[in-house]
């Protein structure tokens, strides 16, 4: 049996409440797919926190909200790095999904009602460089009580993406 007794933690990987409710009633730690999910964070983790009871597991909520970091070393590189998963939610808000494609230099203005919907998707992505990311990131995880963050970065670019997540790293954890 692949896995037997190696006593790998459980966790409820949710992007609605009924994830949050399952955590909370297993007692489980619960991950929220806010970087693709965001309307229902708030109202999924205040569920699962009232809502939780202890268990073998885990004694008291822990809770592990997913976020998009785009990190470079100026907001603007950053910014242009984030036009490709800003031209993936755009296909998918609008009947035309698409694979990450490479930036692109600017992104045509959007009609409003779309824009809306863009923004709401994207509404728990930090964005910047190291500075910047880290203030965003502080603030959401206070505002969350997030006990620990879950980072997506979709960057075309390998290189771009790995030297994000360094920049990252070292910016939030001195790696």
């Amino acid at each position: 049996v692949p896995g037997a007794e190696s006593n790998v933690p459980l966790w409820i990987l949710g992007s609605s409440l009924f994830g949050a409710q399952l955590a909370a009633q297993l007692g489980l730690p619960y991950a929220f797919a806010s970087h693709f999910a965001p309307a229902a964070l708030h109202d999924a983790l205040m569920v699962y926190r009232q809502m939780f009871r202890p268990s073998e597991q885990l004694a008291k909520p822990y809770a592990m909200p997913a976020v998009n970091v785009i990190c470079a070393d100026t907001d603007a590189e950053a910014q242009r790095l984030f036009t490709s998963m800003q031209n993936v939610v755009i296909g998918l808000v609008t009947g035309s999904p698409g694979r990450l494609a490479p930036p692109v230099d600017r992104i045509e203005p959007l009609p409003e009602m779309i824009q809306q919907r863009v923004d709401a998707f994207l509404s728990c992505s930090f964005v910047g460089s190291p500075d910047t990311v880290k203030a965003g990131l502080t603030q959401f995880a206070a505002d969350t009580g997030a006990d620990e963050l879950m980072v997506a970065s979709a960057i075309f670019d390998p290189a771009a993406r790995l030297h994000s997540t360094e920049l990252l790293a070292r910016a939030c954890i001195g790696a």
